[in-house]
C-alpha cells in the first residue's frame, strides 16, 4: 500500500503530467472559445447550434477534420480528469484539517465536470451525440420524481451557484494567477494574462450562476421545464433589457477564458 501512494505521489508530481495537464488545458480552451462562438451565434439571432458544451462538440465535429479534433478533445477532458483524480488522492500535502478536505473535494468536483465534457466529446465523436439538448430538464424530471426530489434539485442549483461565486470570486481577485508560473505573471504578456483570466473567470461565473438559478426556480416551482443548461441560460438572458449586450459581455468572457487555459498550458504552475 506504501508502495502504492508513494508511485501515486511520484506520478502527481511528475513531468509527464504536466505535459498531459497542459494537453488537457488546450483542449479546454478550445472548448470556451467555441462556447464564445456560439453564444455570439446566439445574440444575433442564430438558434441553428445550441450555445452548450454538447453544442460546441457539435460545431467542432463539423469543421474539416472535425472527428479527429473532437476525440482529441475528449482525450484531453479525460487527461484532466486523471490529473484531478490524482490531486484529490496525493495532492494538497501541504494542507491540514478542514482546508485540505475542501480542496479534495474541489478536484474532484472539477474531475467531475472533466468527466462529463469527456464523455460528451466521446459521444460526439462517436455520433451518438449532439446538440439535441443538454438532458439538464430530463435529470431534473428525474429528480423530481424521487422523495423529497424538489428540494434535491434546489440543492442542485445551489451547488452550482456555489461553484460559480467560487469561479467568479477567483477571477476578481486574481487567486487563479497562482496557477502561472512566474514569467506568465512578469510583463506586458504577464499583464494581459492576468486581464484575461480575470475577465474570464467572472464571465464564466455568471453564465454558471444563472444555470445554477435556473435549477433553484425548478425547484421552488416544482416545474422540472424551468430548468435548463447553458443554452437555456444564455437565451433567457437575451430575453432580457439589453440582453444582446449581456450575451456579448459573456461570449467575451468565455473567449477571455479559453485564451487563458492557453496561457496556463504555457506557464503551467500546478
Amino acid at each position: 500500500m506504501t508502495d502504492a501512494k508513494q508511485a501515486g505521489r511520484q506520478a502527481e508530481q511528475s513531468d509527464t503530467l504536466d505535459h498531459l495537464v497542459r494537453a488537457g488545458l488546450v483542449a479546454y480552451g478550445v472548448v470556451h472559445l467555441l462556447l464564445a462562438w456560439l453564444t455570439v451565434q446566439l445574440a444575433l439571432g442564430d438558434h441553428s447550434q445550441e450555445a452548450s458544451t454538447s453544442g460546441a462538440m457539435s460545431e467542432l465535429a463539423q469543421q474539416p477534420f472535425g472527428k479527429a479534433l473532437v476525440w482529441a478533445v475528449a482525450v484531453g477532458m479525460f487527461l484532466l480528469v486523471l490529473w484531478r483524480l490524482l490531486e484529490a488522492a496525493f495532492g494538497h500535502r501541504t494542507e491540514e484539517g478542514w482546508t485540505r478536505v475542501g480542496k479534495v473535494a474541489m478536484s474532484l468536483l472539477k474531475a467531475a465536470i472533466y468527466a462529463v465534457l469527456a464523455v460528451t466529446a466521446t459521444k460526439v465523436a462517436l455520433g451518438s451525440g449532439g446538440s439535441g439538448g443538454s438532458g439538464s430538464d430530463t435529470m431534473t424530471a428525474k429528480l423530481m420524481s424521487k422523495p423529497g426530489g424538489q428540494w434535491l434539485v434546489v440543492a442542485a442549483g445551489l451547488a452550482i451557484i456555489g461553484y460559480a461565486v467560487q469561479v467568479a470570486w477567483r477571477g476578481w481577485t486574481e487567486k487563479f494567477a497562482e496557477n502561472l508560473d512566474t514569467e506568465g505573471k512578469l510583463g506586458m504578456s504577464g499583464a494581459a494574462y492576468l486581464l484575461l483570466g480575470k475577465f474570464g473567470h467572472i464571465g464564466k461565473g455568471i453564465a454558471l450562476a444563472i444555470v445554477g438559478g435556473l435549477f433553484v426556480y425548478a425547484g421552488i416551482t416544482h416545474e422540472s421545464g424551468k430548468s435548463g443548461g447553458l443554452d437555456e441560460a444564455l437565451t433567457k438572458v437575451l430575453q432580457q433589457p439589453f440582453g444582446q449586450v449581456l450575451l456579448f459581455a459573456i461570449a467575451v468572457g468565455f473567449l477571455c477564458y479559453g485564451v487563458y487555459c492557453f496561457a496556463r498550458a504555457r506557464h503551467l504552475d500546478r
